[in-house]
Formats: structure tokens, C-alpha cells, sequence
């Protein structure tokens, strides 16, 4: 987390903000801009998001309005959409959450082959529950993986839609990961499941090597093949997630994505936790109490 800017807003619909949720702009910039806020009276912390500086605010909105229809598994849910058309946002209920870029920054470096397996099988599982149903999350990249105590969930839902309508390049736009966009999807073309795997390779990758577009040596061996797979310039060579989650979790039992907890770098949890307990000591601005 960091301090609130002087450009960032001090209410969001009934809510009070009191925090960045993502350091500053930078190569892992978000797609969107997530805030810790609460409400006036003091009863509800929620994480907040507002379109990225420049996007345009109603395709955002669109694709928040579907996201709060959302009920799979391992996708960030949307409790609540307000705002206007100029100025739209969406909110849930707090919990501590790591940014994926954050993640990195805590551990000192790329994670473990070990975290990155069972975070990428969760991922897999959870893109292929969504894709059976047709559902397309377009938004994936390290900043929308966030990392929580109970496995990773996928936020930023159809940031790469949002961007720009189909048939219009997408490639250079604020918010969108170039490293996770698929050539497809860069070109104007239709956001589709394979783009999806696509974005996930470019995840993996940077889990591993803190690059989203890595030279093929720098990636771990026991990685490589899979994440090369996914990063296929051909959509239809690239594997279905079930495949993927196979492959990086062989032998485990569908259906775990989330279920139990998981193991995360000790300086990882450390920050997490510190994050809970600062968000709990926070207090509201004098002004509204």
C-alpha cells in the first residue's frame, strides 16, 4: 500500500478513502486505480477501483457491471457498483490482498518454482471453470493476480476490452502489459480464451523471472516448456488451461483451486499480514468522525 496523492480522491461514493492499494506507476503499472477505503461510519473497509487515468469510463463500466455477475471460482468478485457515468466505480469487501508486482518486491525477486506451480494451477483451474461457461476474463497480467492467504484471485476483469472496442489496435494503451497481450488482441482482434492463455504465460513468466517477455534461458527448466506453450504467437497452438493446471500441478485433485490454504514466501505472508494490521489501525480523516 501507499499514501493517497494529491490527485486521488478523498471520497468514492459513500466511502472515505485511505490508501493506494499499488505503489506508483511504473512497468507493472494497474489497469485500474485501487484504492482502501471506508465507509463515513466507520463500519465498512472496502477495496475500491476506479478507471485507469485515460481509459474510457463507460466500457469500464461495462465490464464491471459483468464482473458483479460473476460467480466463478478464483475471479475477485464484485460486491457493489456505484458512481456515475463520468465517474464510475466498484467495491468489495477488504481483505488483505499482494498485488502479484508486489509480491515480488516483498520477496526481494522472482518467487519460488514452487509458488509459482501452485499459483499458476490455481490460475489454470480457474480460467478453465470461467472458459467452459464462456466467460473470457481479457484483463490478465501481474497486476490483476492478487495473491491472498487462501490462493490467487484474478481481478481487472476486461481491462483489454475496456481499453479499446474490437477492431481497434490495442497495442501502447495505458493500463494494458504489452509483455501479456496477445499479438491477436494487440492487433484489434476479438479478446478471446486464448488470449487468456496467452496473458497467463506472460504471468507465469514474470512470477519467475520478474519479466512478463523473458528470454526462453531465464525462465526455469521445469517451467519452460509450459510457459512457452502459452506464449505461442499462434492462438491455437496454445494448450488448453486444463492442460496447464495439469502440468503444473500433476496428480492434484480438481477442485482445490482455493479450497486450502497455500504456501507463500515467509516475506510474503509477513507483508500480508502487515497490511491487515495496518489497514485495522487506520483511522477516518478527522473531518468525518
Amino acid at each position: 500500500m501507499e499514501e493517497l496523492r494529491q490527485e486521488d480522491p478523498a471520497r468514492i461514493g459513500e466511502f472515505v478513502t485511505l490508501a493506494r492499494l499499488d505503489a506508483g506507476a511504473g512497468a507493472q503499472a494497474a489497469p485500474e486505480r485501487r484504492y482502501v477505503a471506508r465507509s463515513a461510519d466507520g463500519a465498512r473497509t472496502v477495496l475500491v477501483s476506479l478507471p485507469a487515468a485515460g481509459a474510457d469510463p463507460g466500457r469500464w463500466a461495462a465490464e464491471a457491471q459483468a464482473a458483479g455477475q460473476l460467480v466463478q471460482p478464483g475471479l475477485w468478485q464484485v460486491a457493489q457498483l456505484g458512481g456515475t457515468a463520468a465517474f464510475p466505480w466498484h467495491a468489495s469487501p477488504y481483505r488483505p490482498v499482494l498485488p502479484l508486482p508486489a509480491a515480488l518486491a516483498a520477496h526481494g525477486g522472482p518467487l519460488p518454482e514452487e509458488t509459482v506451480r501452485a499459483m499458476g494451477a490455481a490460475l489454470a483451474e480457474a480460467l478453465a471453470s470461467a472458459h467452459v461457461l464462456s466467460v473470457v476474463h481479457g484483463g490478465i497480467c501481474p497486476a490483476s493476480v492478487w495473491l491472498t492467504a487462501y490462493g490467487p484471485l484474478l481481478a481487472c476483469f476486461g481491462a483489454v476490452r475496456a481499453a479499446a472496442p474490437q477492431g481497434a489496435p490495442r497495442a501502447g494503451l495505458p493500463g494494458l502489459d504489452a509483455g501479456c497481450l496477445a499479438p491477436e488482441e494487440a492487433a484489434g482482434g476479438p479478446v478471446g480464451a486464448a488470449g487468456d492463455v496467452h496473458a497467463l504465460g506472460a504471468v507465469l513468466a514474470y512470477a519467475a523471472t520478474g519479466h512478463t517477455v523473458p528470454e526462453r534461458e531465464e525462465i526455469p527448466a521445469g517451467l519452460r516448456a509450459t510457459v512457452s506453450a502459452c506464449l505461442s504467437r499462434d492462438p491455437a497452438a496454445r494448450p488448453e488451461p486444463a492442460r496447464v493446471r495439469a502440468e503444473l500441478a500433476p496428480g492434484a485433485p480438481y477442485g482445490t483451486a482455493g479450497a486450502e490454504p497455500v504456501t507463500l514466501p515467509s516475506r510474503v505472508v509477513g507483508v500480508l499480514s502487515e497490511q491487515a494490521a495496518a489497514v485495522l489501525a487506520m483511522e477516518l480523516p478527522a473531518e468525518v468522525r
